[in-house]
């Protein structure tokens, strides 16, 4: 794995844990968005539970939101801390779970949770590790089916690297059908809110 990491996160204490993990190189320097960069395919953003509260308080959160978006690489946030660092804060939980869905569901970015720097280095690791396995085909879902064309064609989808449910949804409300989505180009598949080019590539990459 290697990890670009921005150097206004060096004093995080993240960069020795991610020092510690085998196989791993890391560099320092500014990103122009996000705090991680792994494999130069992944746009990690860290918040803290009490920055996140802080952040949706004053604006912040959904501009960046939308920054992350507009980036070239898959981005995710990585939430770190628990609700006890919420104490003091004059903000209503279901405030925060709004903000959750919105950014899941409607801004298409994955959050994924940690309790601390140490979790948050090894879940950077274990995200690099599983999409190399999909890329590579080694990553299978066993189990499940879908019924139903419709649930199909999402299933199929969502199978590429870097697309998930939200994205293959997206791509079927644009392009309707799933060789329409093969065909399409590079600039068509831009036009997809956070499809950034390391994924398109990725996909056409496995497609071809």
């Amino acid at each position: 794995m290697h990890v670009i990491v921005d150097d206004r996160e060096a004093r995080s204490g993240i960069l020795q844990h991610l020092g510690k993990l085998e196989k791993t190189t890391v560099a320092v320097q500014r990103l122009p968005v996000g705090d991680y960069l792994v494999d130069n395919r992944l746009l990690f953003e860290r918040k803290t539970v009490r920055d996140f509260a802080l952040s949706l308080c004053d604006g912040r959160l959904f501009n960046q939101a939308c920054r992350l978006c507009s980036s070239p690489y898959s981005a995710v946030y990585m939430l770190e801390g628990s609700t006890a660092d919420l104490n003091n804060l004059n903000i209503r939980r279901e405030s925060i779970q709004g903000a959750v869905i919105s950014l899941t569901l409607l801004y298409g970015l994955p959050i994924l949770r940690s309790l601390n720097g140490e979790e948050t280095a090894r879940l950077l690791s274990y995200t690099s590790l599983q999409m190399r396995k999909t890329a590579e085909g080694l990553f299978r879902r066993p189990g499940y089916r879908p019924k139903g064309h419709p649930k199909r064609k999402l299933y199929v989808l969502s199978s590429l690297p870097g697309i998930g449910s939200v994205r293959a949804n997206q791509l079927l409300q644009r392009f309707g059908t799933i060789r329409a989505v093969c065909n399409a180009s590079a600039e068509e598949l831009m036009q997809i809110p956070g499809l950034g080019e390391t994924t398109i590539k990725m996909v056409q990459r496995i497609l071809n």
